[in-house]
């Protein structure tokens, strides 16, 4: 068995993003691509030697062919051991929560997360360090140095290790560990939630729930824990199959991909509680019975009704969310004492605050919510909190949502997403926008005062570092908010997301449509960045 040593050449754009580096399947297809990368992330570790590192993917296209080659190029690289998910399959809290609980050096997740799959669609691949979470930017930073001046890669010379089987064998020196994907997972959850409570919820037989894991990572998951280990009606977990190409579906769990849960919800036959998750396992959808839960909304009420959770009842060492994500969340925190931190969008400046111990619970408008058990957000785990909320409660997501509500005010919220937008036009819209910035303060727009306009720059508590350019914010003077923000998650040209918020407190006001009472707000994003016209679009491609 040689360690084989292959000439190669750099290629451009293999700067990880946010989520590390997503690209269509046929870029990483192309000879030595994948192989770079992974290098090049190799080469970034220092200490590697011996150490063990974690492997998985949510299973879409090209999930088992990159498996195997992170194998053989860990194995020619001084790693004593890999860790994989059976068949190369583990959602991205799963590779978190076993880094941690094997004191991994480290893993590699194999996903483009909520976006489709297939041949002609996306994959993509991230290094996650330590302590379980998503690599920081001197990491990624290094990562992306060494991609530039790349010569050549190190894989060992072997036949394709066997994944679809647990238990351990050897590739070169290196052992190669297939475990169960599910159990690890499944075993934190039962320590974080009561159970027995959420057992008993369903077995009265009168409580109806559906989880739509839309063809990807969570369907074995969610079937094992809720149908098995809680007692859900078998088929209570639909799209639980991991599919190559998620069935045609695209993975992402919002009102307009998660249509078909979301227009079963509304009807009159539609469970008490549903729900979704996205290609890895990391975000997820609330729904009532005709009751969608604002993914902002969800976090505050999951911070407020923290006790209800064997694992959290001891108290909150502090909260924190996304900028773009409603104010809803500090209020909780207020009341409860405790401080709320704001910080960019990234589950990377999450994991600096809980290995500080300065936060618990945290969350991103943008369909994901987490906690300190692991250093990603977390779906499936949204979704038993919930349950646990409901079963101490005995109250329906409707009722506890507008509770909440009454008690705190509500938060009107919208996100406007613009998708695939030609680079150098969203690039544009940002820097025009930005330059209105210093004349604006103090302006009357429609019936609201500007109180400030920012381009929104994050300093690290815990380790001093900076974060810049990280959104264009509008702050009116009663704290209603408009924000823009260019994503990089996509893979084709650049997704503008506008992020619309007003804060209502009299109940009797509480029960409007989000897109009524936050007009006038959408109106004046789109006068000042002329999107609709500047894009060419009727309208954004998805709304929540």
């Amino acid at each position: 068995m040689e360690i084989k040593t292959i000439a190669t050449a750099a290629f451009e754009g293999q700067k990880p993003g946010t989520s590390g580096l997503r690209k269509k399947v046929e870029v990483f297809q192309q000879p030595h691509y994948l192989a770079n990368f992974v290098q090049s992330v190799f080469d970034a570790l220092s200490d590697k030697e011996g150490k063990t590192l974690v492997v998985g993917g949510d299973g879409r296209f090209f999930n088992r062919e990159a498996a195997q080659i992170i194998i053989k190029m860990a194995a020619a690289n001084g790693f004593g051991k890999v860790i994989l998910g059976k068949s190369g399959l583990m959602s991205t809290p799963a590779v978190s929560c076993v880094i941690r609980k094997y004191n991994a050096f480290g893993g590699i997740v194999l996903s483009a997360s909520h976006n489709p799959g297939g041949p002609g669609h996306d994959f993509g691949i991230k290094y996650n360090v330590s302590n379980g979470g998503p690599a920081p930017e001197k990491v990624t930073d290094a990562i992306y140095e060494n991609t530039t001046k790349i010569t050549e890669y190190k894989i060992l010379d072997v036949a394709d290790a066997q994944i679809d089987e647990i238990g351990f064998s050897k590739v070169g020196d290196m052992e190669l560990q297939v475990i169960d994907p599910v159990k690890d997972y499944a075993e934190l959850m039962q320590k974080l939630f009561d159970f027995d409570l959420i057992k008993a919820l369903f077995k009265k037989g009168k409580f109806t729930m559906r989880f739509d894991a839309m063809n990807a990572i969570t369907g074995p998951y969610a079937k094992y824990i809720l149908e098995d280990l809680l007692g859900a009606a078998k088929g209570t977990v639909v799209n639980g199959e991991p599919k190559p190409d998620f069935g045609g579906l695209h993975p992402d769990p919002n009102l307009v991909y998660a249509k078909e849960l979301v227009d079963y919800m509304f009807g009159d036959e539609g469970a008490d509680f549903g729900a979704a998750s996205d290609g890895d396992g990391d975000r997820n959808m609330i729904l009532g019975k005709k009751f969608y839960v604002n993914p902002s909304d969800s976090i505050a009420v999951l911070s407020n009704e923290f006790w209800n959770a064997p694992g959290y009842n001891r108290g909150l060492a502090g909260v924190a969310r996304s900028m773009p994500t409603s104010s809803a969340l500090d209020r909780v925190a207020a009341d409860h004492g405790i401080t709320c931190y704001e910080v960019p969008t990234g589950w990377k400046f999450f994991g600096n605050l809980m290995d500080a111990n300065k936060v618990t619970l945290c969350g991103e408008e943008s369909f994901g919510t987490g906690s300190s058990h692991v250093r990603e957000k977390d779906g499936l785990w949204a979704v038993l909190f919930w349950l646990n909320i409901i079963a101490t409660r005995c109250a329906s997501v409707e009722d506890i949502v507008k509770t909440h509500w009454n008690k705190f005010g509500r938060n009107y919220y919208s996100r406007h997403d613009y998708e695939a937008v030609d680079s150098k036009i969203a690039a544009d819209v940002m820097k025009d926008l930005e330059s209105k910035f210093d004349s604006l303060k103090g302006q009357k727009l429609g019936s609201y005062e500007v109180k400030l306009a920012d381009n929104f720059s994050y300093k690290d508590s815990v380790d001093g570092s900076v974060s810049k350019n990280q959104g264009l914010r509008i702050i009116f003077s009663d704290s209603s908010r408009i924000i823009f923000r260019t994503s990089g998650t996509g893979t084709e040209g650049a997704t503008i997301r506008i992020y619309v918020e007003k804060y209502e407190p009299n109940p009797t006001k509480q029960n409007a449509d989000p897109q009524d009472a936050l007009k006038e707000l959408i109106d004046i994003a789109e006068e000042l960045s002329e999107l609709k016209k500047r894009s060419h679009r009727d309208g954004p491609t998805v709304i929540t």
